[in-house]
């Protein structure tokens, strides 16, 4: 290990701020470095929340998945003449909810397109049906490029939109639709989305009316390393602004059926090392995140046991369905029993506790 690596971790680890131009240097170690990284981050993470690895009980809602966006890194998305596009009815919905109750879930949490058909009224009505089954569930939900796109159908504010939301029962809001928050990138992977610009506005607008967000990256696509810390760079500025995201989510690029891989615009999603080193150096770069989750549907179990010992102290949610990752090219993102995930904590000498969606623990 070279003097300037042993020092610049120790730093860390006394309490410096890394600079994008270090956490690109992370993010670039090779050899048995990589360890080092990994060892000072998960020496950071115990320092930081101790040793409990928690989890949700969630159920994944698939609305639909008609899109307006049809992002080359997606499997999922369709248009709306397209075979196999569909748009859930409320009954459906609702069978569904019940399901999640029979489940003992606290969170649902809608993962859909952005069905340009949508307006406020559609996403609000989502909210009601939900609630008018099971009133006390948490629902975390929508994208700001879906409160973006709320706020043009219905000729409203972004603000409006939120405001509606959060009257209608809205929980928390995703922070999804972040992917890499670098305007270069987002025109090559994400061009039909709102602007890195204009999330980051709507994110502190949700912040800034009580509704708590989480904050994503999906990384292993055609962005760079710098693009990836570049992009850390934002969500912790906003975070020492807000103080509202609940935690912070690594999500791997699934490649295997998606145009941007198929035309050869992108390549064939991250490496191991690179999936480890995320999740290190997030924790060593986002000093004023406490949570950083563990995406298991993308990752696999085994990748995912070891993303724990990386700085990683969550594994998300039980999830039971998540056709997003698997239309993708994911072999099996459906549902992880906590019986499961009590082993995968257990082996690694860790304490295994279930929490609702803002992190307090059940």
């Amino acid at each position: 290990m070279t003097s300037a690596l042993t020092t610049l971790l120790r730093d860390v680890q006394a309490g410096h701020r890394l600079t994008p131009e270090e956490g690109e240097l992370l993010m670039k170690t090779t050899g048995r470095d990589v360890f080092r990284v990994i060892a000072a981050a998960d020496e950071v993470r115990e320092n930081f929340v101790g040793d409990t690895v928690t989890y949700v009980r969630n159920q994944n809602l698939h609305v639909t998945n008609i899109c307006k966006n049809l992002c080359g890194f997606c499997g999922f998305g369709k248009k709306a003449t397209d075979p196999g596009a569909y748009c859930l009815d409320r009954d459906t919905i609702q069978a569904g909810v019940r399901l999640a109750q029979e489940r003992r879930v606290t969170e649902i949490c809608f993962l859909s397109g952005v069905n340009p058909a949508f307006n406020l009224d559609n996403y609000t009505g989502l909210l009601t049906t939900v609630h008018e089954v099971a009133p006390r569930v948490h629902i975390h939900a929508f994208s700001p490029d879906e409160v973006a796109h709320a706020a043009k159908r219905s000729h409203c504010s972004t603000a409006d939109v939120l405001v509606a939301l959060k009257n209608a029962g809205l929980g928390s809001l995703q922070g999804t639709a972040a992917e890499i928050l670098i305007e270069s990138v987002r025109k090559v992977i994400c061009p039909r989305k709102v602007s890195g610009a204009e999330w980051m506005r709507i994110i502190k607008e949700a912040h800034a009316m009580g509704i708590r967000t989480s904050a994503t990256i999906m990384y292993g696509s055609y962005e760079s390393a710098r693009d990836q810390v570049d992009h850390m760079a934002i969500v912790r500025a906003i975070q020492d602004e807000t103080h509202g995201f609940t935690e912070f989510i690594p999500m791997s690029y699934i490649h295997t059926n998606t145009p941007l891989y198929t035309q050869g615009i992108a390549r064939a999603g991250a490496t191991g090392r690179e999936d480890l080193l995320m999740i290190a150096v997030s924790r060593l770069f986002l000093d004023n995140f406490r949570n950083v989750q563990v995406s298991w549907g993308k990752l696999g179990l085994k990748m995912t046991q070891l993303a724990l010992l990386c700085g990683g102290n969550d594994l998300a949610g039980t999830m039971f369905t998540d056709e997003v990752s698997v239309e993708a090219g994911a072999g099996d993102a459906s549902y992880l029993d906590p019986a499961v995930m009590e082993r995968m904590t257990a082996d690694l000498g860790r304490t295994l506790r279930e929490r609702t969606t803002l992190y307090e623990l059940v």
